[in-house]
């Protein structure tokens, strides 16, 4: 026989040909020499060496062990001394009891909603994440909660975590915030057989998640046709010319034609209107040539009218000039003096008469 000492905080299992005989604690024991001793560190798992269900037939051995047994749709929260250590996934597990303070929390996984008191900061942690589906939605969204492709609830703005599952978990975010739909391109007639493009556009607003996802499907679609059909029936009731000078009253009246239609669809529109009109290039080319026309008519309006001016300002000149013979004199000399500009120099030839002459201009008749 030999004398074998267990020491404190560990376990001795004794083994005869493979067998399993009996369980040893702290303290000193006499072990037969055809028995083996296997020693357990009782502040971690057992890995027990042979089939469980057999060692738990020893009651002295059972009170000595916490058994966990982890069900299929089941995963259980290992925390060791009040800390996660670790995720159990099905399976059975043993653990020495009187030396570390175990404590096990169940998880159920065959529902969505993770409703287990535990704490968020836990379900965040790398150990669950294959366990565990998060969706985000942001401060200017909300969502739609479908589960097996069923309405279940709307979400505002936050984190929201669900066990992973078989079922299939979806959410449908929405943008709260104003947005822009352009038309492009958009080809159509004008009651005079005129073919133009038009770019429009729309601001607008989702104010009914409900409607816009659930009740509808693909609503920015519905909305964008809609806006189609009411820029053709408003562009086929008019003539290009009209259309031309009533382009800044499309969009109000876009606006005002869809105002009831797009609250099925849970939107409402803020604001519409034309960014181009985009004309065909020989009806380009002919409005060129009308612009032109215009302008050039425009243009000999206005010399015709400053000749006009001009011809009644020398005629009222003329006839200040005739009841004042000092100012008619003043504007003689001011025309000889522009003639004397251009001239470099006088050369005088003949008698007297010429100095006379020269000098009788510039001497005022009294």
């Amino acid at each position: 026989m030999f004398r074998e000492k267990i020491n404190p905080g560990t376990v001795g299992l004794v083994f005869r040909d493979g067998d399993y005989k009996r369980v040893i604690t702290e303290g000193k024991h006499w072990v037969s020499p055809l028995d083996r001793l296997v020693r357990y560190d009782r502040s971690k798992s057992f890995p027990w060496p042979i089939d469980l269900n057999i060692l738990l037939r020893d009651d002295e051995l059972k009170s000595l062990l916490e058994v966990v047994d982890v069900k299929d749709d089941q995963i259980v929260l290992q925390y060791t001394n009040g800390n996660l250590n670790s995720v159990l996934t099905p399976g059975r597990y043993a653990y020495w009891k009187g030396v570390t303070d175990w404590e096990f929390k169940t998880m159920d996984l065959s529902k969505v909603d993770i409703t287990e008191n535990i704490n968020m900061g836990v379900v965040k942690r790398r150990e669950l994440v294959p366990f565990v589906r998060v969706c985000k939605i942001e401060s200017y969204e909300k969502g739609v909660l479908f589960i097996d492709n069923k309405e279940e609830k709307i979400l505002g703005p936050g984190e929201y975590y669900f066990w992973k599952n078989a079922q299939n978990v979806t959410v449908s975010k929405v943008d709260l915030r104003q947005a822009q739909l352009e038309i492009t391109g958009q080809e159509i007639l004008t009651s005079d057989k005129a073919a133009l493009r038009i770019n429009f556009m729309i601001q607008y607003k989702v104010v009914d998640i409900q409607k816009a996802v659930i009740d509808n499907k693909d609503y920015e679609r519905q909305l964008y046709t809609m806006v189609q059909l009411a820029l053709r029936e408003y562009v086929g009731t008019f003539s290009l010319d009209e259309l031309l000078e009533k382009k800044e009253e499309i969009g109000d009246y876009v606006k005002n034609a869809l105002k009831e239609k797009v609250v099925a669809l849970g939107v409402k529109i803020n604001d519409a209107g034309v960014k181009d009109v985009i004309l065909p290039g020989d009806v380009k080319s002919i409005m060129n040539q009308v612009l032109v026309a215009q302008k050039q008519a425009q243009a000999n309006v206005i010399t015709r009218r400053e000749e006009t001016a001009s011809t009644r300002s020398l005629l009222n000149t003329a006839k200040l000039m005739e009841d004042n013979e000092m100012l008619y004199k003043l504007k003689e000399m001011e025309y000889v003096e522009k003639i004397a500009d251009k001239i470099g120099e006088i050369t005088v030839a003949g008698n007297g008469q010429v100095i006379d002459q020269l000098r009788s201009i510039f001497t005022p008749t009294k």
